[in-house]
């Protein structure tokens, strides 16, 4: 399955008033976004500090919901995630042309979003 094939399924199930209007895409999708973040890094906080064993396969269900919203939010700003992929992936080639060094990542220019 491409990015975008995914992207095409996840707005199958997207909320009707979401889908009414762009901005209301954004809007859910960037709010979800941290919200299914935020259930991530609880899940590492709890292995790291409560003596919780990490559960993978929830984890890994808690990133397919960030890649769900990730894929709401892209089609509320009118991107596809394929596009986004290659631009993410020539940004870091980009700023990382020899894979990554922290030299690089200490002194990059402020432009280098």
């Amino acid at each position: 399955m491409t990015l975008n094939e995914y992207q095409a399924e996840a707005m199958r199930t997207a909320s009707r008033t979401a889908t009414a209007h762009e901005d209301n895409l954004l809007l859910n999708g960037v709010m979800g976004l941290n919200g299914e973040a935020g259930e991530v890094i609880d899940m590492v906080k709890k292995m790291l500090f409560q003596g919780h064993t990490l559960d993978k396969d929830h984890m890994a269900k808690e990133l397919g919901d960030c890649l769900w919203y990730l894929a709401v939010a892209a089609k509320g700003i009118g991107y596809d995630l394929d596009t986004i992929a290659e631009m993410n992936k020539a940004k870091l080639r980009n700023r990382y042309p020899n894979g990554f060094e922290s030299e690089r990542s200490l002194h990059r220019d402020s432009k280098d979003i």
